[in-house]
């Protein structure tokens, strides 16, 4: 993964790439000056500002926890006018993830209406998101798959199950405990109210 600091020798030659261009400083620098926790992002190829690694840390008390999932960003040459694309590299099992890898969200759908009318505009792509707000999103739909409109239906179909079994799996273990370490019977004597002991 690349750094950021080579981008002076870049030719800009349009207006779109001049957005571009200050769009992808902007998230750089503000990445390299407050680095969020969870995932770390950089540039694949010096020579290539539209193509990003990101390497996300799985969120706790998720599936994912303990593991570290890599994934690419393309951007399009009118970004940030439109969405990037990102596609897990590394091999995930997710609702809103595609047997391929493409991660299907709403922040990373074009803007406008949807035509299926599961997303309100405000939740789709808008040229103010950032890398940063891409990537909490992403984090987010790790801990909490959205079900309504699966990219893989058959992990959207497991996903309940295998909650219920994480679930039922703690209170097993919590019933072994108990039956493991009782907590001592105290008989408790209790006065009714003219004080005698029942």
């Amino acid at each position: 993964m690349q750094e950021f600091q080579n981008l002076g020798r870049y030719i800009v030659r349009s207006e779109k790439q001049r957005c571009a261009y200050g769009k992808f400083e902007e998230n750089f620098e503000e990445l390299n000056k407050n680095p969020v926790e969870g995932f770390s992002a950089g540039l694949i190829d010096d020579n290539d500002l539209y193509r990003w690694e990101v390497l996300i840390i799985g969120p706790p008390d998720t599936l994912y926890e303990g593991g570290v999932f890599k994934a690419h960003l393309t951007f399009p040459k009118d970004y940030p006018l439109r969405p990037p694309k990102m596609k897990f590299i590394t091999e995930i099992w997710h609702p809103n993830v595609d047997k391929n890898g493409d991660v299907c969200i709403s922040i990373l759908h074009e803007p406008g209406e949807d035509k299926y009318g599961y997303e309100k505009p405000e939740e789709r792509w808008l040229p103010i998101h950032t890398v940063e707000t891409i990537m909490i999103s992403v984090i987010s739909m790790l801990a909490d798959p959205n079900g309504d409109s699966p990219a893989n239906v058959d992990a959207a179909v497991r996903w309940p199950s295998l909650f219920t079994l994480s679930f039922l799996n703690t209170i097993q273990l919590d019933i072994e405990y108990i039956f493991l370490f009782p907590k001592p019977f105290k008989q408790v004597k209790r006065a009714d109210a003219s004080g005698s002991s029942l």
